[in-house]
Protein backbone atom coordinates (compact mmCIF):
# COMPACT_ATOMS: atom_id res chain seq x y z
CA UNK A 1 0.00 0.00 0.00
CA UNK A 2 3.00 2.21 1.04
CA UNK A 3 4.42 1.64 -2.22
CA UNK A 4 1.46 2.48 -4.43
CA UNK A 5 0.79 5.35 -2.54
CA UNK A 6 4.54 6.30 -3.56
CA UNK A 7 3.70 6.19 -7.42
CA UNK A 8 0.73 7.60 -6.80
CA UNK A 9 2.62 10.85 -5.65
CA UNK A 10 5.20 10.11 -7.63
CA UNK A 11 3.21 10.21 -11.09
CA UNK A 12 1.14 13.55 -9.68
CA UNK A 13 4.50 15.49 -9.00
CA UNK A 14 6.43 14.35 -12.09
CA UNK A 15 4.02 13.41 -14.70
CA UNK A 16 0.67 14.91 -14.50
CA UNK A 17 2.06 18.76 -15.41
CA UNK A 18 3.39 17.44 -18.96
CA UNK A 19 0.55 15.14 -19.79
CA UNK A 20 -2.65 15.40 -21.21
CA UNK A 21 -6.17 15.66 -19.77
CA UNK A 22 -6.52 12.03 -21.50
CA UNK A 23 -3.82 10.53 -20.02
CA UNK A 24 -4.07 11.83 -16.72
CA UNK A 25 -7.63 10.42 -16.97
CA UNK A 26 -5.91 7.34 -17.55
CA UNK A 27 -3.87 7.27 -15.00
CA UNK A 28 -6.17 7.92 -12.34
CA UNK A 29 -8.01 5.06 -13.31
CA UNK A 30 -5.30 2.65 -13.78
CA UNK A 31 -4.22 3.77 -10.20
CA UNK A 32 -7.77 3.42 -8.63
CA UNK A 33 -8.53 0.13 -10.22
CA UNK A 34 -4.58 -1.05 -8.28
CA UNK A 35 -5.49 0.27 -5.34
CA UNK A 36 -8.34 -2.12 -5.32
CA UNK A 37 -6.64 -4.97 -5.96
CA UNK A 38 -4.09 -4.17 -2.87
CA UNK A 39 -7.51 -3.55 -0.75
CA UNK A 40 -8.56 -6.84 -1.89
CA UNK A 41 -11.36 -5.41 -3.50
CA UNK A 42 -13.14 -6.75 -6.33
CA UNK A 43 -15.07 -4.46 -8.80
CA UNK A 44 -18.90 -6.05 -10.19
CA UNK A 45 -20.14 -3.75 -12.95
CA UNK A 46 -24.07 -4.40 -12.93
CA UNK A 47 -26.17 -2.50 -15.14
CA UNK A 48 -29.94 -2.24 -14.58
CA UNK A 49 -29.92 0.97 -17.22
CA UNK A 50 -32.02 -0.66 -19.66
CA UNK A 51 -28.94 -1.18 -21.83
CA UNK A 52 -28.19 2.50 -21.99
CA UNK A 53 -24.99 4.42 -23.37
CA UNK A 54 -23.69 6.56 -20.93
CA UNK A 55 -23.37 9.95 -22.97
CA UNK A 56 -21.80 12.58 -21.38
CA UNK A 57 -23.70 13.14 -17.73
CA UNK A 58 -23.02 14.29 -14.10
CA UNK A 59 -22.93 10.78 -12.09
CA UNK A 60 -23.95 10.97 -8.39
CA UNK A 61 -23.84 8.15 -6.12
CA UNK A 62 -24.62 7.15 -2.47
CA UNK A 63 -21.46 7.54 -0.15
CA UNK A 64 -20.37 4.83 2.05
CA UNK A 65 -16.51 5.20 2.02
CA UNK A 66 -13.67 7.49 1.15
CA UNK A 67 -13.13 3.99 -1.08
CA UNK A 68 -16.74 4.83 -3.29
CA UNK A 69 -14.72 7.27 -5.38
CA UNK A 70 -11.88 4.42 -6.27
CA UNK A 71 -14.34 2.01 -7.17
CA UNK A 72 -16.27 4.49 -9.51
CA UNK A 73 -12.57 6.17 -11.31
CA UNK A 74 -11.78 2.70 -11.25
CA UNK A 75 -15.05 2.56 -14.11
CA UNK A 76 -14.01 6.20 -15.56
CA UNK A 77 -11.83 8.61 -14.07
CA UNK A 78 -14.20 11.37 -12.75
CA UNK A 79 -13.49 15.14 -10.94
CA UNK A 80 -15.01 14.44 -7.88
CA UNK A 81 -16.73 16.96 -5.74
CA UNK A 82 -15.41 15.95 -1.69
CA UNK A 83 -15.83 17.68 1.64
CA UNK A 84 -13.26 20.09 2.56
CA UNK A 85 -12.25 17.62 5.43
CA UNK A 86 -10.05 15.21 2.98
CA UNK A 87 -8.24 18.03 1.75
CA UNK A 88 -6.34 18.23 5.16
CA UNK A 89 -5.74 14.77 5.10
CA UNK A 90 -2.44 13.68 4.83
CA UNK A 91 -1.09 12.53 1.68
CA UNK A 92 -4.62 11.41 0.89
CA UNK A 93 -5.74 14.73 0.23
CA UNK A 94 -2.94 15.98 -1.62
CA UNK A 95 -3.72 12.83 -4.36
CA UNK A 96 -7.24 13.85 -4.15
CA UNK A 97 -6.61 17.38 -5.47
CA UNK A 98 -4.33 16.05 -8.08
CA UNK A 99 -6.65 13.93 -9.37
CA UNK A 100 -9.04 16.92 -10.10
CA UNK A 101 -11.14 16.40 -6.73
CA UNK A 102 -13.10 19.56 -6.22
CA UNK A 103 -13.66 20.57 -2.35
CA UNK A 104 -16.48 21.72 -0.66
CA UNK A 105 -16.86 23.49 2.75
CA UNK A 106 -19.97 22.38 4.58
CA UNK A 107 -22.36 25.21 5.28
CA UNK A 108 -20.76 28.13 2.80
CA UNK A 109 -23.61 29.22 0.42
CA UNK A 110 -20.75 31.17 -1.13
CA UNK A 111 -18.78 28.08 -1.42
CA UNK A 112 -21.38 26.95 -3.03
CA UNK A 113 -22.21 29.24 -5.33
CA UNK A 114 -18.47 29.04 -6.44
CA UNK A 115 -18.94 24.95 -6.71
CA UNK A 116 -21.68 25.15 -8.60
CA UNK A 117 -20.25 27.56 -11.40
CA UNK A 118 -17.10 25.63 -11.42
CA UNK A 119 -19.44 22.10 -12.38
CA UNK A 120 -21.44 23.72 -14.95
CA UNK A 121 -18.09 25.05 -16.57
CA UNK A 122 -16.62 21.70 -16.32
CA UNK A 123 -19.57 19.51 -17.98
CA UNK A 124 -19.94 22.20 -20.25
CA UNK A 125 -16.33 21.42 -21.70
CA UNK A 126 -17.29 17.59 -21.82
CA UNK A 127 -14.90 17.06 -18.39
CA UNK A 128 -16.61 14.02 -16.10
CA UNK A 129 -18.08 14.98 -12.80
CA UNK A 130 -19.50 13.41 -9.97
CA UNK A 131 -20.74 14.26 -6.61
CA UNK A 132 -22.45 12.11 -3.90
CA UNK A 133 -25.67 14.51 -2.73
CA UNK A 134 -25.80 13.17 0.79
CA UNK A 135 -23.00 14.82 1.57
CA UNK A 136 -21.40 12.90 4.30
CA UNK A 137 -21.07 9.61 4.27
CA UNK A 138 -23.62 6.70 5.52
CA UNK A 139 -23.98 3.28 7.21
CA UNK A 140 -25.06 0.61 4.36
CA UNK A 141 -28.72 -0.19 4.69
CA UNK A 142 -29.80 3.07 5.10
CA UNK A 143 -29.73 6.49 2.60
CA UNK A 144 -30.03 9.88 3.87
CA UNK A 145 -31.41 12.97 2.62
CA UNK A 146 -29.93 14.20 -0.87
CA UNK A 147 -29.42 17.90 -0.94
CA UNK A 148 -30.58 19.61 -4.30
CA UNK A 149 -28.04 22.25 -4.89
CA UNK A 150 -25.48 21.05 -7.13
CA UNK A 151 -28.29 19.09 -9.47
CA UNK A 152 -28.96 22.71 -10.86
CA UNK A 153 -25.45 22.45 -12.44
CA UNK A 154 -26.69 19.45 -14.91
CA UNK A 155 -29.72 21.67 -15.66
CA UNK A 156 -27.56 25.03 -16.83
CA UNK A 157 -25.14 22.73 -18.22
CA UNK A 158 -27.90 20.50 -20.23
CA UNK A 159 -26.97 17.33 -19.33
CA UNK A 160 -28.51 14.21 -18.10
CA UNK A 161 -27.95 12.77 -14.72
CA UNK A 162 -26.15 9.60 -14.01
CA UNK A 163 -27.36 7.88 -11.22
CA UNK A 164 -25.24 4.63 -9.40
CA UNK A 165 -26.24 2.78 -6.49
CA UNK A 166 -22.90 1.52 -4.27
CA UNK A 167 -22.83 -1.56 -2.09
CA UNK A 168 -19.90 -3.71 -0.70
CA UNK A 169 -21.01 -7.18 0.19
CA UNK A 170 -18.75 -10.11 1.53
CA UNK A 171 -18.37 -14.00 -0.03
CA UNK A 172 -21.70 -14.73 1.02
CA UNK A 173 -23.43 -11.80 -0.62
CA UNK A 174 -24.17 -9.71 2.35
CA UNK A 175 -23.77 -6.01 3.27
CA UNK A 176 -20.06 -5.78 4.40
CA UNK A 177 -20.12 -2.98 6.88
CA UNK A 178 -15.66 -2.96 7.25
CA UNK A 179 -16.22 -0.55 4.58
CA UNK A 180 -18.61 1.71 6.16
CA UNK A 181 -16.88 5.17 6.99
CA UNK A 182 -19.03 6.56 9.62
CA UNK A 183 -19.07 8.35 12.67
CA UNK A 184 -15.67 9.43 14.53
CA UNK A 185 -13.60 6.86 12.41
CA UNK A 186 -10.38 7.97 11.32
CA UNK A 187 -9.15 7.56 7.59
CA UNK A 188 -6.27 5.20 9.07
CA UNK A 189 -8.29 3.31 10.85
CA UNK A 190 -10.87 2.63 8.09
CA UNK A 191 -7.99 1.42 5.39
CA UNK A 192 -6.55 -0.76 8.37
CA UNK A 193 -9.97 -1.99 8.76
CA UNK A 194 -10.62 -2.78 5.12
CA UNK A 195 -6.80 -3.76 4.79
CA UNK A 196 -7.73 -7.12 7.45
CA UNK A 197 -10.91 -7.73 6.33
CA UNK A 198 -10.09 -9.92 3.15
CA UNK A 199 -11.81 -10.27 0.10
CA UNK A 200 -14.86 -7.58 -0.73
CA UNK A 201 -17.06 -7.40 -3.40
CA UNK A 202 -17.93 -3.65 -4.76
CA UNK A 203 -20.92 -3.42 -6.65
CA UNK A 204 -20.92 -1.22 -8.69
CA UNK A 205 -25.42 -0.35 -10.14
CA UNK A 206 -25.68 1.73 -13.21
CA UNK A 207 -28.98 3.12 -12.88
CA UNK A 208 -31.22 4.72 -15.78
CA UNK A 209 -30.41 8.41 -17.34
CA UNK A 210 -32.71 11.06 -15.90
CA UNK A 211 -33.16 13.61 -18.16
CA UNK A 212 -32.53 17.59 -17.05
CA UNK A 213 -34.27 19.23 -19.55
CA UNK A 214 -37.42 21.08 -17.98
CA UNK A 215 -36.59 19.75 -14.23
CA UNK A 216 -36.60 21.09 -10.86
CA UNK A 217 -33.37 20.77 -8.86
CA UNK A 218 -35.32 19.13 -6.41
CA UNK A 219 -37.19 16.88 -8.64
CA UNK A 220 -34.15 15.59 -9.47
CA UNK A 221 -32.67 14.80 -6.32
CA UNK A 222 -35.63 13.15 -4.98
CA UNK A 223 -35.98 11.00 -8.33
CA UNK A 224 -32.14 10.08 -7.87
CA UNK A 225 -32.73 9.08 -4.24
CA UNK A 226 -35.72 7.13 -5.23
CA UNK A 227 -33.91 5.23 -7.93
CA UNK A 228 -30.56 4.55 -5.88
CA UNK A 229 -33.11 3.51 -2.79
CA UNK A 230 -34.95 0.49 -5.39
CA UNK A 231 -31.73 -0.69 -6.15
CA UNK A 232 -29.87 -1.05 -2.39
CA UNK A 233 -33.07 -2.32 -1.29
CA UNK A 234 -32.84 0.30 1.46
CA UNK A 235 -35.25 3.32 3.09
Amino acid sequence: MFWHVFIGLFKCAFLFPFVSQQRRQSLVRLWSQQLLVICKVKLKMIDQSGGQVAPHALIIANHVSWLDIFVINSWQANHFVAKSDIRSWPIAGWLAFKAGTIFLARGRQREVRRIYEGLVRELSEQHRVAFFPEGTTGSQGALLPFHANLFEAAIQAQVPILPFAVRYVDKTGQLNHAVDFIGDMSFAESMKLILQTGEITAELIQLPLIPTLGAHRRELAQVSRELIAAALDCP
